[in-house]
């Protein structure tokens, strides 16, 4: 349900999947993983479990592989995964010059479950950040999405309201801690997610460039 008409004045972005395209390769790292114990990483049931609040290991704990093997599956995942991040293209399209738009009259920030040192990664050579008053990654809040904590602490770093605030998702797991939290919820089109159920988003939208009517709407 939405908070109200009035124009915002708050945009929570989340990052991997709405600034940067990440969510293929992060998925593609856990399969090479399992993959060394001959373990098929199963993409619909990935994505099931990931909504769910789940991880990437959900599946081999469901097949009973050890918490000792799966602590060195994580570690070479998050190897394959930061190599991704160096050599693959991870870019969408037309991102900088939204938030460069937008950041003439509306005040922005990153609310993401990427680990610190994944995010660090991918901004190295990136401008995104400089139109943000902050981010929040997964060591700056204790409960993860879907549960509102996320999204309640940067409302409370704005001091904002929650119907000045719209935050922006590619997935069922965000648009739920987004709706916990009691926020609008903008949905951008991601063709790895988009078989999610995104049926209590507040927008639909195809691309980041939208934003600009749904933010200045009355």
């Amino acid at each position: 349900m939405s908070t109200g008409t009035a124009p915002k004045k708050f945009i929570l972005f989340d990052h991997d999947g709405v600034l940067v395209d990440t969510e293929p390769w992060y998925f593609e790292a856990g399969r090479r993983a399992l993959a060394e114990i001959g373990l098929p990483l199963d993409r619909e049931q990935y994505l099931r479990d990931i909504a769910d609040g789940m991880t990437t290991w959900a599946q081999a704990r469901a097949a009973g592989v050890d918490e000792r093997v799966i602590a060195g599956l994580r570690d070479k995942r998050d190897r394959y995964y930061r190599d991704y991040l160096r050599t693959e293209s991870i870019e969408i399209a037309g991102v900088p010059e939204v938030l460069a738009a937008l950041s003439s009259h509306v005040r922005m920030a990153i609310v993401t479950t990427a680990k610190r040192a994944d995010f660090d990664l991918i901004h190295q050579k990136r401008q995104l950040t400089r139109f943000m008053d902050f981010v929040l990654v997964r060591e700056d809040y204790d409960r993860a999405k879907p549960h509102a904590e996320p999204y309640l602490t940067a409302l409370e770093r704005f001091d904002a309201a929650r119907g000045e605030a719209l935050v922006v998702e590619d997935s069922a797991r965000g648009l739920r801690s987004a709706v916990a939290a009691g926020i609008d919820c903008a949905v951008v089109h991601n063709d790895f997610t988009a078989a999610q159920d995104f049926s209590l988003a507040t927008h639909r939208i195809e691309n980041p460039a939208e934003l600009q009517r749904i933010v200045s709407a009355r």
